[in-house]
């Protein structure tokens, strides 16, 4: 294989923080990168990452085989394309490592689930990246980057129709939620503006709250996922009771009285965090919350 895959690259200089990163985490930033540049060099990232170009190869194969590239003669192409990339907007360069974290945690818990709503907002565009793909799985969506994320892959995906909000590529409206509607879900896995005991998952605009609200009615199950900074947080519309919750993925920066007052509400709470080692979370549960919350050391 050609050390040039797509391309040349013109990113040679060696990026201290890019070294020392567990096998997931190396393979998200070159996927980034792919997405970004639409060319990687494995001399280049293998000087990078401080890895073997046969371990940047490896890894090349792996994002090949769950479907995010293709390879092509002398290199590979993305099946991302820069317009749709992850990380498209301001808001996903907040708190990145922890969306990463949660996203991973959160994809273990779907279990037998064959069909699943994947909401608006970037950690759960984070989650497609992570979510396991099986032919039999169906995938609903109202977000685009999620849609282009997971269109190549071995599932089926189902991008609901409607308006399309210009700054989140999400699609809205009467026909988007027309669409919705036509399908019951075994899960729902949505992110939030904002989540608190009292007010429930919020979030910033009419169209966005429609959408999540009624995915959550067709659904058996609803997973959320809030980094901390959403937790105790109350934005203007509300989409629904805290109640409706059966998990809440979180991250250690989760405000601990919070923490509390939604375990009281019966939901289970997961706090991921990484192991510096692995970058595995180790889930064990924390005596000083009460409710049903397990936190992740």
């Amino acid at each position: 294989m050609s050390d040039t895959v797509g391309g040349a690259s013109q990113r040679t200089a060696s990026q201290p923080e890019a070294r020392g990163l567990v096998p997931v985490d190396r393979r998200h930033v070159i996927l980034e990168r792919v997405a970004d540049e639409q060319t990687i060099h494995v001399g280049a990232l293998a000087r990078e990452f401080g890895v073997s170009e046969m371990t940047i190869r490896r890894d090349i194969r792996r994002l090949e085989r769950d479907g995010f590239l293709r390879q092509t003669y002398g290199g590979a192409t993305a099946h991302l394309t820069r317009a749709l990339d992850v990380a498209f907007n301001a808001r996903a360069l907040q708190h990145p490592r922890e969306k990463r974290l949660i996203a991973m945690r959160a994809a273990d818990l779907i279990g037998d689930a064959r069909t699943i709503f994947v909401g608006v907002g970037t950690t759960a565009e984070q989650f497609a990246r992570y979510l396991h793909a099986h032919a039999d799985v169906t995938v609903v969506t109202a977000s685009l980057p999620t849609a282009s994320l997971l269109g190549t892959r071995p599932l089926r995906t189902i991008v609901l129709g409607g308006a399309v909000l210009r700054d989140d590529l999400t699609a809205v409206g009467p026909t988007a939620v027309s669409s919705l509607l036509r399908y019951r879900f075994d899960v729902a896995v949505i992110g939030t503006a904002g989540l608190s005991a009292r007010w429930g998952i919020t979030e910033l605009s009419e169209d966005e709250a429609e959408i999540q609200r009624v995915a959550i009615n067709q659904a058996e199950r609803v997973i959320v996922l809030a980094d901390g900074s959403k937790l105790g947080v109350a934005q203007r519309m509300v989409v629904g009771s805290a109640d409706v919750i059966e998990t809440l993925v979180t991250d250690p920066s989760a405000p601990p009285a919070e923490l509390e007052a939604l375990g009281r509400l019966g939901m289970h709470v997961i706090v991921a965090g990484s192991s510096e080692s692995t970058g595995l979370d180790m889930e064990a549960p924390d005596p000083s919350v009460s409710g049903r919350v397990a936190t992740r050391s």
